[in-house]
Parts: C-alpha cells; structure tokens; sequence
C-alpha cells in the first residue's frame, strides 16, 4: 500500500511552493501560487517551523499532503526536484497537484475498506483503490490527464453506501451541508450524524460524541473539540483534527496523531 502520510524529508517543499497564499488569519503574507515561500529554506525545510504559529501561519500547520509530496518527488520525478529548471518547477508542481487528491481518495477507500458493517463493499472497495493506486505510478504526462473528479464520483457511491451501513440504528441526523457555525452544541450527542460538508467553524462542540457521525469534508476549523469523543468518527483526517482545538481529553480514531498545538 501507498504511503499515506507526508514525509516531508523526502519531498521537495511542495507544498510550500504550489499554492497560493493570501494574507489572511491563515497566512502572514500574499504569495502567488508556483511561487517559494520566503520561509523556504535551500534544504527545502520550512525556516520557521517551530513558529509557524506565532508568526501568524497557522495554515501551514493543518496542511496534509497524505504522502503525494514524496510520491511525486520519489517516484513519479526519481528524485529530481523542481529547482533544476523553470520547466521541471512547471510539470512537478502540476503532478503534485492532482497527486495530492489521489492520495486523499486513497485515504478515504481505506478508511472505508475499515468499516466491519461495510463488509460486503471491500471487494469493491479494494478494486477501486487500486485502481486509483495505479494511477498514482503514472508517469507525469499521464497524470496530467487523470479526471480526478470523475474518480470522486466513482468512489463517492462507495463511500457514501460505507457510511449508511455504518450509521444504521443511530439517530443519523441528516446534517449535510449544514451552517453549523459557531454553535452551541456541547455536549450534544452526534451519534450517526451525516456531517458531510457541514461548516462547524469555530462550534462549541465541548464533550460532544461523534461516534459513526460521518465528517467527510466538514470545516472544522477553530472548533472547541475539548473532552469530546471522535474515536468512532468515519472518515476524519488529520488536518481535520488539527484545524479544530483540543485537550488531552478529546478521543480520536486509531491512526490520527494529537496536534502539538492542543492544549494538555
């Protein structure tokens, strides 16, 4: 199976060069997309790791490549980078960018594939992985034309079928979409909850259970998670998890690591 965790040792910055960035909450300064960070270092390591925070980029800390950075620098580039022309800058920064939501696919369906209620989808489940696994060993000519929101489509039914034998017998709340933000919802009982795309922006969710509550795609940016219960979360990411606040008592799923910046 692919690597689905950044390796930032093995990458070459990407992340810091491709996208945009525009002066916000996020991000202390504009840069346009293609461009280096001023913080990036020769050695491609970020110079103000340790501050990103302090020094006002926050969203540099809840960014997740899922392992496309080192994939592309690695294998699809054998190890060259973008520095050695204008031209390799150009294609690498476009095989990063469709890399990048493949490996994130690939995250999903594995996800999926651990759903136990799910059983009967892993045979497709693991057909449409590797599927998408092959196309990330594609050489860069071709990976400029992969259709990668055809490929969501394709695996959104998985996905969605995954969840809805997940959450069978809870209360499933139907919350997609939903404008969540800033609510009061501690303590609130979420179990089974469909949260796809809801915006929970900076929601009270203290001492809350998420348990089989789907969160694909939910903005969770500055949300209180302190104390509340996301161990059984279906589909959870990691920069999720670190988009959001918490403490020692928050519970995540098996496989997320606690951001550095929760509080004890």
């Amino acid at each position: 199976m692919l690597e689905l965790r950044a390796d930032c040792a093995r990458c070459a910055g990407l992340c810091c060069v491709g996208p945009a960035l525009t002066r916000s909450a996020d991000f202390a300064i504009d840069k346009p997309a293609g461009e280096p960070c001023p913080n990036l270092s020769d050695d491609f390591r970020c110079g103000i790791h340790t501050e990103l925070r302090p020094r006002g980029f926050p969203g540099c800390t809840v960014y997740d490549c899922f392992g496309a950075g080192q994939q592309v620098v690695q294998v699809t580039f054998g190890g060259a980078t973008w520095r050695s022309s204008a031209a390799a800058r150009a294609d690498q920064l476009a095989a990063f960018a469709v890399m990048r939501p493949l490996h994130e696919l690939l995250w999903h369906l594995h996800a999926a594939r651990g759903i136990a209620a799910a059983a009967r989808l892993h045979p497709a489940l693991d057909e449409q992985a590797a599927r998408v696994e092959r196309l990330t060993a594609a050489p860069a000519a071709d990976l400029a034309a992969v259709d990668v929101a055809a490929l969501r489509a394709d695996a959104d039914v998985l996905l969605r079928e995954a969840s809805r034998l997940a959450r069978a017998g809870t209360p499933g709340r139907d919350l997609r979409g939903a404008d969540l933000m800033g609510r009061k919802l501690r303590g609130a009982d979420l179990t089974g909850a469909d949260l796809r795309g809801a915006y929970l922006i900076g929601a009270d969710l203290r001492g809350a259970t998420l348990d089989r509550a789907d969160v694909i795609g939910a903005d969770l940016r500055a949300a209180d998670l302190r104390g509340a219960d996301l161990s059984g979360a279906l589909f959870l990411t990691q920069p999720q998890a670190s988009a959001a606040a918490g403490d020692g008592a928050t519970r995540l799923p098996s496989g997320l690591d606690r951001p550095p910046h929760w509080t004890a």
